[in-house]
Parts: structure tokens; sequence; C-alpha cells
């Protein structure tokens, strides 16, 4: 682990990070505006925040908010850290006297997961198709864009191959831990089907009536 870096329950526990979830990827959190000018507004206020040009945000400005993801990124680790926390308790306070209130509901990140008997021999086609590199911290088994914009791929070994020697792909819905069950009762009541949950609750796996599957997946149990 980075100097710097702490886990997940650290950072969930932390006084001042009420307003944050930590996803798949980073710490996050959404504010809700009334407009984009006031989006842009909050923006333009984190932007002068001591220290955040050493250590930017991802940001995503819409006319409805702000969602904000941090992260420390380092040969050995690939999450949450002190700086990140401190740098959070600042946004959520710049946010709160600008008067826009935190909506963890909203919140959520999306991975790609890629089976094959051998995931070596699949990742150069991932890595040629979609212009990615290998995440620092785990390069035999992720990409990510390294613009930090579209989702990541995890790749995951088969236990069995499907008859035709074939992969399979998957999907990955992260949550706030609170918005988890909820999501797997919606998914059920929409046609899913539930597959396996002995993993709860870091996440569960459904599929649709095509058998396509996802997983509703948390970082509850993932320090």
């Amino acid at each position: 682990m980075t100097e710097d870096g702490i886990t997940v329950g650290e950072f969930r526990e932390a006084d001042g990070a009420e307003n944050w979830r930590v996803l798949a990827e980073g710490a996050c959190a959404f504010f809700r505006t009334g407009s984009f000018a006031e989006s842009a507004r909050l923006v333009d206020a984190m932007s002068r925040l001591e220290g955040v040009a050493d250590h930017p945000p991802d940001v995503d400005v819409r006319r409805d908010g702000v969602t904000v993801r941090l992260i420390t990124i380092a040969d050995d680790w690939y999450g949450p850290s002190r700086r990140d926390l401190d740098l959070a308790r600042r946004i959520s306070a710049t946010a709160k006297a600008l008067g826009f209130a935190a909506d963890p509901s909203a919140l959520q990140s999306f991975l790609v997961i890629p089976g094959a008997p051998d995931t070596a021999d699949v990742m150069p086609f991932w890595r040629a198709i979609l212009g990615y590199e290998p995440r620092d911290d785990s390069p035999d088994e992720d990409l990510v864009d390294p613009h930090m914009r579209g989702p990541s791929f995890w790749f995951e070994p088969m236990d069995e191959p499907r008859p035709d020697g074939g992969g399979a792909i998957h999907v990955a819905v992260w949550v706030p831990p609170e918005e988890a069950e909820a999501r797997v009762a919606a998914a059920l009541a929409a046609g899913g089907r539930l597959v396996r949950d002995q993993f709860a609750p870091s996440w569960w796996t459904l599929a649709d009536a095509a058998g396509n599957e996802a997983d509703i997946a948390t970082t509850t149990g993932r320090d």
C-alpha cells in the first residue's frame, strides 16, 4: 500500500466523509444542483481549493448536478488515500456553503468483466480495441481508460470453458452499500433471477431471461 493509502473502511468511517461512497474505483460524491450554471459554479469553487491542482478530482458536470471522484494511483495502490479524504471534506464544505446537498443514492460505477480460460490470451485484443492501458497495480488482470472516462475491464479466469471453447462477458454495477438490496429486488421484479448470493453483500450475481449475467456489487467486505 502506498504510504498515503487508506482502506475502504477507514475512508467510510472517517468524520466528514458522510457525503461520499467508495465504489469500484475511488471515492465518489454527487452534489445536486438546479441548473448547468449552478453546476459550473460549484466546479469553479472546487477549482480554487488549495492544493487541488496537485491532485485534481475527476468531475462530471451535468445540468442537475456534479459527480466528483477522488482516487490515488500508484504502482502498488489504486484507491482512496488520506489526501483524498482531506480533499473530500473540503469539497463537501464548499458544496454546503453554496447550498448544494449531496445525494449518495445517485452514485454508481460500471465495469465490464470478460471471462476466458486464459485471460492472457484475450487481454491484448481488448487493449487494442479499446485503446486502454494495464492498471498499474494489477497489470495482468485489468485494463483502464487512460483518460478515466470509460468503464474499466476486469478480466476473470473461467473455471470451465464453454463447450465451443469461447469466453463470456458479464457486467458489474457498483452502488453504495445501502442501495444494493433495493437494486437487486428491482432487478428480480423486472424478470431477473438470482444466480448466486453467497458473496453478498460484496456482490450478488443475477441474470436476465436470456441468461446474460450482471453483478450488483459494493465495497462491503473488500478491505
